[in-house]
């Protein structure tokens, strides 16, 4: 075996948690492949020879592609009237596929990724790869040109952010789902007091609707509740239930095509968040066949 192919056959060994790296830091699950496929460019014409530890050689290749990609990318935070939904992982209530477990080690729920989506680039880089890979400071500084006490700053501000707006969703999905139904059940019924009551307090809904449809926030659980009212009144969908990010979500189907993914957040058995993904563009790049039978 060449030295070529002995590279390729490690590469792959190594993409899923590589893939894993990326959709932490990017939120897209489009450029996660890309921060790959680049990374994969670069080893190719990499001498590896005298790498001792090619796994974390492979980790900082990648983190460093999605690090200049997160520099580059003309983010939706230069305008802050829109809404970012960071791209979910969707499964049927089957259970979850098996390329979508590393993916969504530690709880990466789509709450935590709109929290990371406000820190700045190299404070994401420093969270990711310490408290979600173990990756230790004094290698993550040249990355992120920093010396290794300024890197801890830098993850340190970002854990911070994160355990202060964050929320930590219910472990229990059949508990989660109690929640869900009750709040679908009483959007269908027009039932105003039972979302109220499955609802919390500062409850947060987003709804992504990309460049073509409306993107809005909007908190407080009488400000959503009017709106899962009116919402349910208009626009006729077909629901399915899904596991988005491996948390109790769901897929709504209109016209024979994904309309939106929803993805709930449930703290202390009331909904705290509710993500919505409605842009056409971003929707047809994910696989929702299953939820079109």
């Amino acid at each position: 075996m060449d030295e070529q192919q002995w590279l390729a056959e490690r590469f792959e060994e190594h993409r899923t948690r590589l893939r894993a790296v990326a959709y932490r830091m990017l939120g897209s699950l489009s450029e996660a492949d890309d921060a790959v496929q680049d990374a994969w460019l670069r080893v190719s014409r990499a001498d590896a020879r005298e790498v001792e530890n090619l796994a974390a050689w492979l980790t900082t290749i990648v983190a460093r592609v999605s690090l200049n990609m997160l520099r580059s990318r003309k983010t939706r935070r230069e305008q802050p009237l829109d809404v970012h939904v960071p791209d979910p992982i969707v499964d049927s209530t089957d259970g979850t596929d098996p390329e979508h477990e590393a993916l969504l080690a530690d709880s990466v729920g789509l709450a935590l990724l709109v929290v990371l989506e406000t820190l700045s680039p190299p404070e994401r880089l420093a969270f990711v790869l310490h408290d979600m890979f173990a990756m230790p400071f004094e290698d993550i500084a040249p990355i992120v040109e920093r010396s290794p006490d300024a890197t801890r700053q830098l993850a340190s501000r970002a854990r911070r952010r994160v355990r202060g707006t964050a929320p930590l969703p219910d472990s229990d999905l059949t508990a989660q789902w109690e929640v869900v139904d009750a709040f679908l059940a009483a959007s269908r019924n027009g039932d105003f007091d039972a979302l109220i009551s499955v609802l919390h307090p500062e409850v947060v809904l987003r709804a992504d609707g990309g460049r073509t449809g409306p993107s809005r926030e909007v908190r407080g659980a009488e400000t959503v509740a009017r709106g899962a009212l009116m919402w349910s009144s208009q626009v006729k969908v077909t629901l399915h239930r899904a596991l988005i990010n491996g948390a109790a979500g769901v897929v709504s189907i209109r016209d024979g095509r994904p309309f939106s993914v929803g993805a709930f957040t449930v703290v202390g058995g009331k909904i705290v968040e509710f993500d919505i993904l409605a842009d056409p563009e971003r929707l047809d790049r994910l696989d929702l066949t299953v939820f079109m039978d």
